[in-house]
């Protein structure tokens, strides 16, 4: 049974995801830390602005987690799940599996996500 503490993240964690399938950059922006570093599958790194601005060429069609773990530190989460999306980048859809790594930090009472790793899941 999940903590009231692990709930919390895993609601900000879907609001993240939803916020990302709606290319919703308010909420985006308001979530995501400002020194943020994502790790994309290939080894690209996209930092807050370029995460955001991502969603000029690329959008979700689907996205799904499942598996979600949640691991607290003093003032830190870790959560993990697994992501299977649809994306449409510059007309091209693709569809992917993923391991994803999410670190969120609580800075002056206020959780944000620092950073994210996805890594593609062996089928």
């Amino acid at each position: 049974m999940a903590t009231s503490e692990e709930q919390q993240i895993l609601r900000l964690q879907e609001r993240f995801d939803m916020a990302e399938l709606d290319d919703d950059r308010e909420v985006l922006e308001e979530l995501i830390a400002e020194d943020f570093q994502s790790i994309g599958p290939r080894g690209f790194v996209l930092d807050k602005e370029q995460w955001i601005n991502r969603h000029d060429h690329f959008h979700y069609a689907a996205l799904e987690t499942s598996e979600h773990e949640v691991r607290l530190y003093d003032g830190a989460a870790i959560v993990r799940n697994v992501q299977r999306n649809t994306g449409i980048h510059d007309g091209q859809e693709s569809q992917y599996v993923m391991r994803v790594g999410q670190i969120w930090v609580n800075h002056l009472d206020q959780w944000r996500l620092a950073g994210i790793q996805f890594s593609p899941l062996a089928q």
